[in-house]
């Protein structure tokens, strides 16, 4: 449809000029020379080198012959614009009406109609006329190139765009497979150590451990799929009760204090799942606590997510890669977070992540 709408418009021009000639040059040779002249510009768009060849050399016979010569270069500097690639264009396009100016100043006799009286020509005033020329040329050509060239950044820039995007998705798959395996881990080689000191005193314990491994196993597996096989948008609830369930399985008391998340968006709700995950696993790998609460509160506009421990203040105070993964995930939500110790004691992490709520109307 584009390209329909740019023939028209071509088609539309070429039929000004044929007339603006037509009526200035009595009897039939201006229209007939006119509309030779003018035809190429229909093919401009999709034949720019070989139309500009084409309209050079019958603008310079145009010259040459004194007939819509004074045409020839609005059609020269239409025909120029869709081919400005190169600066051979325009050199090819200024010394074909150069030649013919040339020719018609040293050759006696030419051009071969006589210019009407009080018109430039390259007869009478060849500088000014080539000048004239030179700069309407010039000038089609100069634009045809900038158009050219923020065509090319702004495919540069779409281009620049979908590897950003990609990349931002490989980060979040490896931040996601990350989290996983951090906590999945975590619980599974407390559970291992567990098991490895009851097997043989108390091997009902020790088989309640092996099975929690398995478990644990199982459903890491499990996420690590749907991770890499970048489900995006996954449409069941994120599981914070299985979270919870797993941290207590490791011997750390957790209090869940959890509102209605189903305001909140699927994205957003991922990112807290991922963040206090993370949270959890640092408590169970480096606090040394007993007891911790995880809250999510959802507050105008944003969901809050609060891990709280009770253990010795440093399990997360050296940053690596699980609190920048945290931080990462929160700027994705244009959110904030804090890690740090408790003035009473313990350790808190605690973000905000906000998203767009949605109108009733």
């Amino acid at each position: 449809m584009r390209r329909i709408r740019q023939t028209a418009l071509d088609a539309s021009v070429a039929v000004v000029l044929v007339v603006v000639e037509g009526l200035r040059t009595p009897g039939a040779l201006g229209w007939i020379s006119a509309a030779v002249l003018c035809a190429p510009l229909l093919a401009r768009r999709c034949r720019p080198n070989a139309v500009l060849a084409g309209v050079v050399l019958l603008g310079a016979g145009a010259v040459v012959a004194g007939v819509a010569d004074e045409i020839a270069a609005v059609v020269i500097a239409l025909a120029v614009h869709p081919a400005a690639r190169t600066i051979s264009a325009l050199v090819g396009a200024l010394a074909g009406i150069a030649a013919a100016g040339l020719l018609v100043v040293a050759v006696p006799g030419l051009p071969l109609v006589a210019p009407q009286a009080g018109a430039e020509s390259f007869e009478t005033t060849p500088i000014t006329v080539f000048a004239f020329n030179a700069v309407l040329i010039s000038g089609s050509w100069a634009l045809g190139r900038l158009v050219r060239a923020r065509r090319e950044q702004a495919a540069q820039l779409v281009e620049l765009r979908e590897r950003q995007a990609a990349t931002e998705e490989r980060l979040r798959i490896a931040r996601d497979v990350h989290d996983v395996v951090g906590h999945s881990l975590g619980v599974i080689a407390m559970k291992a150590a567990v098991a490895n000191h009851l097997v043989d005193s108390h091997p009902a314990a020790g088989r309640e451990a092996l099975g929690t491994i398995e478990r644990v196993s199982r459903e890491a597996l499990d996420e690590i799929r749907a991770v890499l096989g970048a489900l995006r948008d996954r449409p069941e609830e994120v599981e914070f009760d299985r979270l919870v369930a797993d941290v207590r399985s490791a011997g750390v008391d957790v209090v869940l204090d959890r509102a209605d998340l189903s305001a909140v968006p699927q994205d957003v709700r991922s990112s807290a799942h991922r963040i206090a995950q993370e949270a959890l696993t640092n408590v169970l790998r480096h606090a040394g606590a007993t007891r911790c609460s995880l809250g999510l509160a959802v507050v105008p506009g944003a969901l809050s997510v609060s891990v709280v421990d009770d253990g010795n203040g440093t399990g997360t105070a050296t940053p690596g890669h699980g609190l920048r993964g945290m931080r990462e995930r929160v700027a994705l939500h244009g959110g904030t977070i804090s890690a740090g110790p408790e003035p009473g004691g313990g350790f808190a992490v605690r973000a905000r992540l906000p998203f767009a709520e949605a109108s009733d109307g």
